[in-house]
């Protein structure tokens, strides 16, 4: 079992940055796939990005591309996602996951509001 928690998020204007971090506890987090999922109001979730089990794999939305960077610190068991220039279509719960099982995400974290004025 993992816990995860996530921090980071706030307002910020278009252009800007944020960087969010997910700290996991429970089980070895280097044995996780790593992934960050957004929600905005009245639409389902989507997914962002995603950090890969052994060397650091990552994959990305289209829409984040270029923009957002994911990334892994397993001694600290932090996962982060680096927000470059943000815009207001990003602004939405971001959720921190985790799957031990291919991209089978069993773990989810509470999430943190990003939100990205005009």
């Amino acid at each position: 079992q993992v816990q995860l928690v996530e921090s980071g998020g706030g307002l910020v204007q278009a252009g800007g940055s944020l960087r969010l971090s997910c700290v996991a506890t429970g089980r070895t987090f280097s044995f996780y796939r790593m992934g960050w999922f957004r929600q905005a109001p009245g639409k389902e979730r989507e997914f962002v990005t995603a950090i890969t089990r052994n060397t650091g794999g990552t994959t990305y939305a289209d829409s984040v591309k270029g923009r957002f960077t994911i990334s892994r610190d397993n001694a600290k068991n932090t996962v982060y996602l680096q927000m470059n220039s943000l815009k207001p279509e990003d602004s939405a719960v971001y959720y921190c996951a985790a799957a031990l099982l291919d991209t089978d995400y069993r773990y989810w974290g509470q999430g943190t509001q990003v939100t990205v004025s005009s």
